[in-house]
């Protein structure tokens, strides 16, 4: 029985590291095994849960969209925009020397959640705006860019400040330090990443993707 004392990194790359270096340079005999229990093992188990989990939070995610808005190629556009939303968090991650781990991938569904809550509220804004320019009559290029400028600029102050809120009581958790702060930190660490691209991704990629989705409608 070897014990590690892990401190400062996550099991993950740690026994990542020590297979690697076992590997190289202890031969084992024949009948002699190796096996790496404690935490780990948990890890791996948990690892196996999060397969299963993270297909079937997207999946909920998009019936819950289609259920919305009624729509295929809307809800399909929400989740499109989803991974550019979440590169946030993955640079976050690689600046903090973070690797993925169970705790960074709960934090990548959080934020999958949120990211996916703010393209919905955007969308909503465009389809309002834009049907009021409709029952108008103005079903014109110049009708559908003014609604979408409408629309996205009524959702630039409520953005800002909940991002600023979600940030405030994040960093916090991020920056803390005593018994389960690393754990914790790797949690919080894609939500305040994902904070960053997740409301330029819904500000400006989701009103353009809206305008060419919407230019067949046009009147020419």
């Amino acid at each position: 029985w070897v014990y590690i004392g892990v401190r400062g990194r996550d099991i993950a790359s740690m026994v990542a590291d020590l297979r690697r270096v076992v590997s190289e340079q202890v031969k084992l005999q024949p009948g002699m095994s190796l096996s790496y229990s404690g935490q780990f093992e948990f890890l791996e188990r948990a690892n196996a849960r999060l397969k299963l989990v993270v297909p079937a939070t997207l999946l909920i995610i998009f019936v819950l969209l289609y259920l919305t808005f009624a729509r295929f190629d809307e809800a399909l556009l929400i989740m499109a925009t989803l991974p550019f939303a979440l590169t946030g968090g993955a640079w976050f991650l690689y600046l903090l020397g973070f690797n993925l781990s169970v705790a960074t991938g709960v934090g990548f569904i959080a934020l999958a959640g949120v990211s996916a809550e703010f393209g919905v509220i955007m969308l909503l804004y465009l389809k309002n705006a834009w049907a009021e320019r409709q029952d108008l009559g103005d079903n014109t290029e110049r009708g559908l860019m003014a609604a979408i400028r409408e629309g996205a600029v009524q959702r630039v102050r409520p953005k800002a400040m909940t991002v600023a809120v979600i940030i405030a009581g994040l960093l916090p958790i991020l920056l803390g330090s005593g018994t389960g702060s690393e754990v914790m930190s790797r949690i919080a660490a894609p939500m305040v990443g994902g904070m960053v691209t997740a409301p330029l991704l819904s500000l400006f990629v989701i009103p353009a993707a809206y305008r060419l989705m919407r230019r067949r409608q046009l009147q020419v």
